[in-house]
């Protein structure tokens, strides 16, 4: 059994991305979630896709 956390980018309504784990990315449930990339398997390489995101204009920054 692995304990491995696997981390998303995601594009809420508001056009802000966040970073979130892959428990809170995978549920259907939440209809704020408007895009998603991932899975990452750090924390920090899920940070530095979001940065590379926010410059090419596909997030908004905080």
């Amino acid at each position: 059994m692995s304990d491995t956390q696997t981390w998303y980018i995601v594009k809420r309504t508001a056009g802000h991305c966040e970073i979130v784990s892959s428990n809170e990315a995978t549920g259907d449930d939440n209809p704020e979630i408007i895009e998603q990339w991932g899975p990452f398997t750090s924390e920090g390489e899920a940070i530095a896709r979001r940065v590379g995101l926010i410059r090419s204009g596909k997030c908004q920054p905080v």
